[in-house]
């Protein structure tokens, strides 16, 4: 079955919406900043919601219902060769509360954490908010590529971090890691008898022709010390809905789960439930064709640059919507996102906010129409000048 490209919302549908991307700035700004997507829900997510308004199915969440955890396992396994446990999941609000409610059973207060930035920024918060102390450890930047720096996290567990909070793939840069560097991750990590939590929120964002190889699968170490979060709200634009998913793989993280109070799992949105388990079930055509739209957008992105920026670098992602982009060369100093708000209306995700790496660089959010793409890289070009 081909793949059919998801087309963008029109901007007069798009100015309609009242989330953050929509609601912060005036109309004259561009939003390209924070992770929402400017395409339509999925249409199985739509029939679905709409579904349970008829139906007044607006209650407590069920915690008992597998469905939701169903639909994932069944996508893991069709996607990734991954058919982890339904009994062993649990369900919460978002992927952060997985990080957080895992850090306060994994560590003592004040207990160092890995952290790879440049990173998702609110890995600098959630860390501290679970009782740990972040502890950075650059990604290897060569100029051309990033890598996990596994000889700085080894060092960093042999100096008392207890564990790593892993973003897989990365955020901002969009890395994939590959099978042989997780694995070896996992031996450094069994040796020091620490842990991994997992982000792989954007996961099923990867590209097509690219393998993403989630961590509980890569050694019987990493089963035994891992613990998963999971979601659908990057894939099919639900942060507003509220449900991500604690996965494991051993008995000791199982435990974990298990020993969460009950109102960790009731937390989470109905409607969002709802739309997960629809979207891994019945939601993959269309992800599928969102993969090729955004494929398509970073070779837009490219050829503009190169036609009216040429001296911005883009560095090419392998998976998600979120361009990281080295715009030093422009003179705009270490914050340039601060620049291209304030002079070219264009609102980007501030680089530095991302680490001391993120200096001269700016994050744009591709999930958008081609034209929403030429109109950003065409106002940051007329104000080069």
């Amino acid at each position: 079955m081909p793949i059919i490209p998801t087309p963008a919302d029109p901007m007069q549908v798009l100015r309609r919406r009242t989330s953050e991307k929509w609601g912060v700035y005036p109309d004259d700004v561009l939003p390209m900043f924070v992770a929402e997507m400017d395409f339509p829900l999925a249409p199985a997510i739509k029939r679905a919601l709409h579904d349970a308004i008829d139906l007044g199915d607006t209650g407590y969440v069920n915690p008992l219902d597998p469905g939701t955890r169903n639909a994932f396992r069944d996508y893991a396994a069709a996607k990734w060769g991954w058919e982890p446990e339904v009994e062993r999941m649990g369900i919460t609000t978002d992927v952060s509360v997985v990080i957080v409610e895992s850090l306060r059973r994994l560590i003592q207060p004040g207990d160092g954490v890995v952290i790879t930035p440049p990173i998702y920024p609110p890995f600098y918060e959630l860390v501290p908010e679970g009782g740990g102390v972040a502890v950075q450890v650059p990604l290897h930047d060569d100029g051309a590529a990033y890598a996990l720096d596994l000889e700085g996290i080894d060092r960093a567990l042999a100096a008392g971090a207890k564990g790593v909070l892993l973003c897989s793939p990365h955020n901002p840069v969009g890395l994939v890691h590959d099978r042989a560097t997780l694995e070896e991750l996992s031996r450094i990590v069994a040796r020091h008898d620490g842990f991994v939590i997992a982000d792989e929120i954007h996961a099923p964002l990867t590209y097509h022709g690219v393998e993403f190889t989630p961590y509980l699968t890569v050694s019987d170490e990493a089963r035994e010390h891992g613990i998963a979060a999971e979601s659908g709200s990057k894939a099919f634009n639900l942060a507003g809905l509220k449900t991500a998913l604690f996965v494991s793989e051993s008995d000791r993280m199982t435990e974990l789960i298990r020993s969460l109070p009950q109102e960790i799992a009731f937390r989470a949105g109905q409607f969002g439930l709802i739309a997960t388990r629809e979207g891994f079930a019945h939601g993959r055509d269309w992800l599928d064709g969102t993969i090729a739209t955004l494929q398509s957008n970073v070779d837009h992105l490219q050829a503009e640059l190169d036609a009216h920026l040429p001296t911005v670098r883009l560095r090419r992602p392998a998976a998600s919507y979120l361009a990281w982009i080295d715009m030093s060369a422009l003179g705009w100093g270490e914050d340039p996102a601060l620049v291209a708000e304030q002079k070219a209306r264009v609102a980007l995700s501030s680089g530095p906010s991302f680490g001391r790496q993120g200096a001269g660089y700016a994050r744009m959010n591709i999930a958008c129409s081609p034209a929403t793409i030429t109109e950003a890289v065409r106002r940051l070009a007329a104000v080069t000048g």
